[in-house]
């Protein structure tokens, strides 16, 4: 929480006057100073959660930093915890480790299953953090009618959590369509947020609809995909988040925008980004590290990640190493490489050494599940055919609408294919990189599926499924035998969650996600190699994607893209309809 109690603490004047010890001396510091563009040298006196001072003090103990750049602690504008796989606290070790001190979360996907429950949930489980959780409310659940969700909030079902001091306003709003038509339902969230901050989500959006959508109150924007397309919004007054995860990585595009003149309206954040990717990267850190490298200057680079996104978000007492902010720090050997040495949360040392030193938390998510999240109408093999249309027959193939998965993009593309028939059904076609898909509602058994075909994943045979797909997170199961995608869809059921590849009728490898379908219990290293072993058994039955589980979490994502499939049917995105699978 931000406040400025520190303004009427004596014991913080007396330290920064000298009249005191502080109780702690970061020595021998090379201090980022991100408002005055400069490295400031000297020990930085921190008294309980807040900085004291540069320059020279005494202090109850001491920590020699050799001569290391002290940064305000990072900060993540806009994440998906969910996305990571990881439970809440154990995200935050993971981060914690990576120089992060605060995140700004939607938890956007827990709220699409689990209604408000998702959401409290979140705010309940930031408690165990060694970070700051702040919360935006998820604005739009379901994302689209065109797909079944778990729960629905409005206004007033989100009205609530406003008084809660980690709830910072209002996140995403994907319903762009319902902002620029001024529909009512859609404006009243917006005005719910009273005067607090509301991000934006306009992929694509320009010209008139764009005025219309800023308009409305619309502060922010984080799927920019080009140069030209932040450049309007930047012009329209929006702030532009540079988005780095894991399936869209929008750095190298943008950066080229940023200038001294106009740096105060760019923030960095990651959206979503799996645990294996946190590891192995970082998070804030690994975007400096990738800015600098690309030209930005370091201390722009720092300020991106610190102090533009505390000062959007409004919270005036961290995102920057200056006497009365919070002592939120990420100490680093260099500002090329930016390996973080030491991370210190509310003065206090929260890693060191690229390693989270406070003990695991998971043990409290255990104890306070949620419920179950998986509830599915018995699925049989006779659920994933598809029945020919009438007078189709293999020596008179009907045409079919068919979906294209991108790497490292959560778009899509379409084509019109020739159909393979076989016993009067519509099959796969491993030769023409024909995959079956399915997506099955999962949240209150209703037993509706949508079928449909997918080009990309170039599968040589079995099936692989997911109860995370976004922003519904039905479960969604690609494959080349009906009878693998069956049994992959089973066990998944059987896990209440997860991720699970099947080969020749059996299961070859799983990841289970019992926290509402969505993210593990247990430990990041242990996910991350789950996650490592799964994605080699998917390569092993031939797919060419990078991240294939990612790739396939956003095929039933219907507010983006061309042509994606939901438990209602195939979709056309760009004209927001259900339309049928078969084009004649």
């Amino acid at each position: 929480m931000s406040d400025n109690s520190h303004r009427t603490d004596p014991s913080l004047v007396d330290v920064a006057a000298g009249r005191r010890p502080a109780d702690l001396l970061l020595k021998n510091a090379r201090v980022v100073g991100v408002i005055s563009g400069e490295i400031i040298e000297g020990d930085l006196a921190l008294q309980g959660e807040r900085i004291a001072g540069i320059g020279s003090y005494q202090a109850k103990r001491a920590i020699d930093l050799a001569g290391g750049f002290v940064c305000p602690g990072f900060i993540d504008a806009h994440v998906h915890i969910e996305s990571s796989m990881l439970a809440v606290p154990e995200f935050a070790r993971v981060v914690a480790a990576h120089g992060t001190t605060a995140v700004v979360a939607d938890p956007h996907e827990f709220a699409n299953v689990m209604g408000a429950e998702g959401i409290s949930f979140v705010l309940r489980s930031a408690k165990h953090a060694p970070i700051d959780i702040f919360v935006m409310l998820s604005s739009c659940v379901p994302a689209s009618p065109l797909e079944s969700a778990g729960a629905e909030l409005s206004a007033e079902d989100l009205d609530p959590f406003m008084g809660n001091p980690w709830v910072l306003g209002l996140a995403e709003m994907m319903n762009y369509p319902g902002v620029i038509a001024g529909r009512a339902d859609v404006l009243a969230k917006i005005a719910m947020a009273r005067q607090r901050v509301v991000d934006g989500h306009a992929p694509g959006v320009t010209g008139r609809e764009l005025s219309a959508y800023v308009s409305a109150g619309i502060m922010s924007d984080h799927e920019c995909v080009t140069a030209t397309e932040a450049a309007e919004k930047l012009r329209n007054g929006l702030f532009i988040m540079i988005r780095e995860g894991s399936q869209t990585r929008n750095l190298e595009a943008l950066l080229p925008l940023v200038t001294p003149m106009n740096a105060e309206h760019f923030m960095f954040c990651t959206d979503d980004k799996d645990v294996r990717d946190l590891l192995e990267e970082g998070q804030i850190d690994f975007m400096m590290r990738k800015a600098v490298r690309r030209g930005l200057d370091p201390i722009l680079a720092v300020r991106l990640g610190t102090y533009n996104t505390a000062r959007y978000f409004g919270l005036r007492d961290r995102g920057a190493v200056v006497p009365g902010y919070r002592a939120d720090l990420a100490v680093v050997d260099n500002l090329t490489d930016f390996n973080v040495t030491h991370t210190f949360h509310r003065g206090q040392l929260v890693a060191e050494g690229s390693r989270c030193i406070i003990a695991p938390q998971l043990e409290a998510e255990r104890r306070a599940p949620l419920r179950s999240s998986i509830d599915v109408h018995w699925i049989e093999q006779k659920d994933f055919v598809i029945p020919a249309p009438a007078g189709a027959a293999e020596a008179a193939p009907p045409r079919i609408h068919v979906i294209h998965v991108l790497e490292n993009r959560i778009d899509t593309e379409r084509s019109v294919e020739t159909a393979r028939v076989r016993d009067g059904c519509l099959v796969a076609d491993p030769a023409r990189d024909l995959a079956k898909m399915v997506v099955i509602e999962r949240h209150r058994a209703s037993g509706e599926i949508g079928r449909g075909f997918v080009k990309g994943f170039q599968l040589r045979g079995g099936a692989i499924a997911s109860s995370v797909a976004h922003d519904a997170h039905n479960i969604i199961v690609v494959g080349m035998s009906d009878e693998d995608m069956l049994t992959a869809a089973v066990r998944l059921v059987k896990l209440r969650g997860g991720l699970v590849v099947a080969s020749a009728g059996q299961v070859v490898a799983e990841v289970p996600l019992p926290i509402a379908g969505l993210v593990s219990d247990e430990p990041a290293d242990i996910a991350a190699e789950k996650l490592r072993a799964i994605s080699r058994a998917a390569w092993e039955l031939g797919c060419l994607l990078e991240q294939p589980f990612m790739a396939l979490a956003f095929l039933s994502l219907s507010v983006i893209g061309k042509l994606k499939l939901t438990n209602l049917g195939l979709i056309d995105v760009e004209r927001f309809e259900v339309i049928p699978l078969c084009v004649d």
